[in-house]
């Protein structure tokens, strides 16, 4: 079967294809919007962080046998803390200052831990093994469906809804949202609100960390693979909404899906397109499809 002059299957693996990345631009993006939506800071290291939680899932199969499973677990948790400490030590001292200087000390990270893993493991990538519980395909008899990038699209849409879910529908994410917005009215309630941006901070880099680790199995595990994905990711941010949490998520598997149709029908744009529809957005809704229009 034929459409558009291609193959059903041809079409539906490029859809495919788009899903999982959309899915990386969702939980990536999702980490940002948090972390600027309620710190007010632009996480420039964000992709090194991802980076990261690719490498630690590397070498924690490598030298210290854990498995992809357990390591799913503690990269995130790992990454979170090492995050938490970073905000304590360093980026809690540029939150009254302008957006700029959060946005230069993330970047000079960024160029840090990309040397540092560079030094040790080189420029070329290391390979990670899907794992044997989620090896083979799905035949759906017009095309054969990949097992691992069902799971990466189900699990990370899992992670982003509920991540949504808490911070809109709870009282958990009612204080958080007070607590950047007022928090001297916070804190006369008795609510630690540097603790509770600390402990923000982490999630949001977590989530980085875990969306790293699922990319593992799928792309080779090098230093630069964060900076190849956060320009697209950024962009994502832009068109959603700063700081809009569900923006990132609908923008992001909306984008993955509109890159992956630009590779069926006009490949040479599929690098661009994103950016193309930035420039349009911002020319016609500045605030972003789902920020809030300060005008």
């Amino acid at each position: 079967m034929e459409l558009f002059g291609l193959s059903v299957s041809a079409l539906l693996s490029q859809l495919m294809l788009g899903l999982v990345n959309g899915s990386f631009y969702a939980m990536l993006s999702l980490g940002l919007a948090i972390i600027f939506g309620l710190l007010n800071v632009i996480n420039f290291a964000h992709g090194a962080v991802y980076m990261l939680g690719a490498f630690l899932a590397f070498l924690g199969l490598d030298y210290l046998g854990l498995n992809y499973w357990v390591m799913l677990l503690v990269a995130p948790l790992v990454i979170g803390c090492v995050g938490m400490l970073f905000e304590r030590t360093m980026l809690r001292r540029l939150y009254q200052l302008d957006h700029l200087y959060g946005l230069l000390l993330t970047f000079g990270l960024t160029l840090m831990l990309e040397g540092v893993m560079r030094s040790f493991f080189g420029a070329s990538g290391q390979r990670y093994e899907v794992p044997e519980a989620l090896h083979g395909v799905f035949n759906l008899g017009f095309m054969f469906l990949p097992v691992y990038r069902v799971w990466v699209i189900l699990i990370s849409l899992t992670v982003c809804l509920l991540t949504w879910a808490v911070i809109e529908k709870t009282r958990l994410g009612a204080l958080l949202r007070a607590g950047t917005e007022n928090p001297q009215l916070v804190e006369a309630f008795g609510i630690n609100v540097p603790l509770m941006v600390t402990l923000t901070y982490g999630f949001g880099v977590a989530l980085a960390g875990f969306a790293g680790v699922l990319a593992a199995p799928l792309v080779q595990v090098a230093p630069l693979m964060g900076s190849n994905l956060i320009i697209v990711v950024f962009a994502v941010v832009v068109i959603g909404g700063m700081g809009s949490i569900l923006g990132s998520i609908i923008t992001g598997m909306g984008l993955g899906l509109i890159e992956g149709l630009t590779k069926v029908f006009y490949p040479q744009g599929s690098a661009t397109v994103v950016f193309v529809l930035m420039a349009l957005v911002l020319l016609l809704r500045p605030s972003g499809l789902f920020g809030k229009d300060n005008g």
